[in-house]
């Protein structure tokens, strides 16, 4: 049995609460029985089939990962937490009366922060979270330096920097299922941006408040604060660079998705299609900045949020339809990929088609070997698959990798 097994209980019992659901309430909203949700509460029936936990994770208003639980490679939960992981709290949170940060030395680079700043956020994409988390402490430290240190200009850019580190570690706390770590950091960047001379930087941070708000379940709040951030970017007209455009166009989607998971579908699918026709202008922009430090937003990822929304809600033909002959541009992380490779397995495993599921896995596996290892869902779909009488070729070696098969 994986983790994500022996918690969706407990997981399941926790998010309904936090939605102020009965067990009948969810039961209705959801279309699964209540003698289900009962038995998985009471630890009675510990898994159930993907199209189940689906139609749970709707009506509960939160992403089907968060229903699952945390990645099994992954350690998380409370003050338990591994060295590396306290670190991290501690650099975001320094103890009470420490020593303020000092200047920066003489062989200080801002350029050479801002790219280990920009690997880190390469590293992340690529799912290396033991990689960032090692090498986040030393870079908030030092972009703390940076923003006390030389000329108003030289402290305003170390802000910008000090704010695209505690960022980096807000995204980095939700992987690790942290999110009030996560929102502490990401406040502290908000502020830090303030203090810089980026008006790019705060909508940014906002747009990854929105979805720890998404990952907390105040769908609400997530959508207020993306589509504020939005309109404010556009009365300022922010959206006249390539640059601009990303950042508005990513609060966009991330504004759609809350009011997908809120069942306000007509309203979702009207900011989509808005994002869709935006994301056209990217490419006759003036370029701008390093893209690994810029939101991401482009036709590639408008489809792919497409996709998304269309498993989730129940449609995987259209979804299918949508992925089919889709390229997507250089600039698209890895992440990205991943989440339209396993979008694609589950519209597969929805329809039936376990072969296609299949394929679409092992291509995965070649392609982000690391994002396989930290993906419940992988594992949710693997497991539903080992499930069936008859396994389609390529199944077993997944099933293994995975664990699955134990």
């Amino acid at each position: 049995m994986v983790a994500s097994e022996q918690n969706l209980g407990k997981t399941l019992r926790r998010l309904r609460r936090l939605a102020d659901l009965t067990q009948e309430d969810l039961a209705e909203r959801s279309g699964v029985s209540v003698d289900v949700v009962r038995q998985l509460e009471q630890g009675r029936k510990h898994s159930a089939r993907l199209p189940t936990l689906h139609a749970l994770a709707n009506g509960l208003g939160v992403e089907l990962t968060t229903l699952l639980g945390d990645p099994p490679a992954v350690a998380t939960t409370g003050e338990a937490n591994g060295p590396r992981l306290v670190a991290v709290r501690r650099a975001i949170m320094p103890p009470l009366w420490g020593p303020p940060p000092s200047p920066v030395g003489p062989d200080f680079s801002l350029e050479r922060l801002r790219e280990q700043i920009a690997d880190g956020w390469s590293q992340y994409h690529a799912a290396e979270f033991d990689v960032v988390m090692k090498a986040l402490p030393d870079l908030i430290q030092e972009a703390r330096s940076a923003s006390v240190s030389g000329t108003d200009d030289d402290r305003a850019a170390g802000f910008a920097a000090l704010g695209k580190v505690l960022q980096l570690g807000g995204h980095v706390a939700i992987r690790m299922g942290t999110t009030d770590l996560a929102l502490t950091s990401l406040e502290r960047a908000i502020d830090a941006a303030g203090q810089s001379s980026d008006p790019l930087l705060l909508p940014m941070i906002v747009n990854s408040t929105a979805w720890a708000y998404q990952r907390q379940g105040r769908l609400d709040d997530a959508l207020y604060v993306a589509n504020r951030a939005a309109d404010d970017m556009k009365a300022a007209g922010h959206t006249d660079t390539a640059d601009g455009l990303k950042v508005w166009g990513a609060l966009t989607m991330s504004a759609a998705t809350s009011a997908a998971r809120s069942r306000d579908y007509d309203r979702a699918a009207s900011m989509m299609e808005t994002a869709e026709k935006e994301a056209a202008r990217v490419s006759k922009l003036p370029a701008g900045d390093d893209n690994r430090m810029v939101s991401v937003f482009s036709p590639s990822s408008v489809r792919i949020e497409r996709v998304r929304l269309a498993v989730q809600y129940g449609h995987p033909e259209d979804a299918l339809t949508l992925a089919k002959g889709m390229r997507l541009s250089k600039d698209t992380p890895p992440s990205w990929r991943t989440w339209l490779l396993l979008d694609v397995a589950r519209a597969h495993t929805d329809i039936g088609d376990a072969a296609g599921a299949v394929k679409t896995l092992e291509s995965l596996k070649r392609v982000a070997p690391e994002w396989v290892r930290h993906h419940t869902l992988a594992v949710a779909i693997v497991r539903d698959l080992w499930s069936l009488p008859n396994h389609p070729p390529g199944l077993r070696p997944l099933a293994e990798f995975l664990g699955v098969t134990e």
